[in-house]
């Protein structure tokens, strides 16, 4: 079944966390969750909203961003299909810090605070799970960060692609990403034609190939380990 076909409870039944959960725990998480649909360039959610989700992306892709005063996009990650994020933002109980836009047309699965909340005092292996959901989350940060201030613009474009292979962030991903050149600008911080350039090369090193509609990957760890 392809991801454009999966309900929602498809989806919730296929996530990590979804598959530790009891008959009772998923019989409440299937009544209470909502799917929404953004159209490309849509917000997800918006930066100073109160948080009353935990968002998953059952089909799609989204940036995390912000905006600088002089009106310069910052974009932190990306989330592809099978990714859940804002796990951080709830349990700090805060406004959300940042943008979430829709950079192609996206189903989202919204779990409501109360349930995400009732899970956290009902499932150990749920609390397992954002354990790890969050130190991921920080490695991921931390390696952006450094690519960010250390590495030029093809190295950032392979450490963006390979950041996407997080099977317990991303476990949807499958080895043929459907993500435009455009789209890997705008997660690697570089505009499309330079972004181009930088996948022309890594194809070149035998990393990647670039195929009709997205991108294989050939070599995971050389792309995690790549330096111009």
């Amino acid at each position: 079944m392809t991801t454009s076909a999966l309900t929602l409870a498809d989806h919730l039944r296929s996530t990590i966390w979804g598959r530790t959960l009891n008959a009772a725990e998923m019989a409440r998480v299937e009544a209470d969750c909502r799917e929404l649909f953004v159209p490309k360039g849509g917000f997800v959610c918006r930066k100073g909203e109160a948080l009353e989700n935990w968002i998953g992306i059952i089909d799609g892709l989204v940036k995390i961003n912000n905006f600088s005063p002089t009106g310069k996009s910052v974009t932190f990650a990306g989330v592809p299909t099978g990714g859940w994020f804002g796990e951080g933002s709830l349990l700090k109980d805060q406004a959300r810090k940042y943008d979430v836009m829709a950079l192609r047309d996206t189903r989202v699965a919204r779990m409501p605070r109360a349930t995400f909340e009732w899970l956290l005092e009902t499932s150990l292996p749920f609390n397992r799970f954002l354990l790890m959901q969050l130190n991921e989350r920080l490695g991921q940060f931390i390696g952006l960060v450094e690519n960010d201030r250390m590495q030029d613009v093809d190295t950032r474009v392979a450490r963006c692609l390979a950041a996407m292979f997080n099977s317990h962030l991303y476990p949807g991903l499958e080895k043929m990403v459907h993500i435009s050149q455009e789209e890997i600008g705008y997660l690697s911080g570089a505009s499309r034609q330079r972004a181009n350039q930088a996948l022309q090369l890594l194809e070149k090193e035998g990393l990647l190939r670039l195929d009709y509609g997205g991108i294989r990957v050939l070599d995971l760890e050389g792309l995690r380990h790549f330096q111009a």
